[in-house]
């Protein structure tokens, strides 16, 4: 190895824990505005949850989420083993549930609108807390398609995989999220 391919490989990985510490530092902010969010419902409509809540959606959401946090990890792993066709074909499907995703929560808003619009307090949470948590969802698909992209040039290999190891801690981020959203929003009723 030449010097100066061994400098260029200690720079990128001096920078490398700055980068993990900057995202977390991130996450944390970011998990402490969904923690005032989340908390908001209790504040607003207490324990109380309208019946006409799809239970079923709900579930389906939280399942479809739970398994696409599954198949971004495995592009991470294949992304880290230089395994580029499954890396490509994991980030794929992992953007096509994000996409689902948003369109049940698209259908969720046409069916809860009429039962309880944005301005009722339990309207009001609903909307806020899926809405945010949906342009999550979106943001997170923009930043998977950007590594998809990258990766269609082979740019992530066993040496180099920050760009998706950072782009599906994120989509953890996001998934995690959901799992406490779906409680507050589904299950809790007195």
């Amino acid at each position: 190895m030449t010097t100066a391919v061994r400098n260029a490989r200690d720079q990128t990985l001096g920078h490398l824990p700055m980068n993990r510490l900057g995202l977390w530092l991130f996450l944390v902010s970011d998990a402490s505005f969904f923690i005032a969010l989340i908390s908001s419902r209790f504040f607003v409509v207490r324990l109380e949850t309208p019946d006409e809540v799809s239970q079923v959606l709900g579930l389906s959401l939280t399942i479809l989420l739970l398994l696409s946090s599954l198949t971004a990890y495995r592009a991470e792993v294949s992304a880290a083993h230089g395994d580029q066709v499954w890396f490509r074909r994991y980030i794929i499907a992992t953007i096509l549930m994000g996409i689902a995703f948003l369109g049940g929560v698209g259908y969720e808003w046409q069916q809860a609108y009429t039962h309880f619009p944005p301005h009722t307090g339990y309207g009001t949470i609903l909307f806020t807390l899926t809405g945010v948590h949906a342009t999550h969802v979106l943001s997170g698909i923009a930043l998977l398609a950007i590594v998809y992209f990258k990766g269609l040039g082979g740019k992530y290999g066993p040496e180099d995989y920050w760009g998706v190891e950072g782009a599906v801690k994120w989509w953890h981020f996001v998934d995690v999220a959901w799992v406490f959203i779906y409680p507050t929003l589904y299950l809790v009723n007195t």
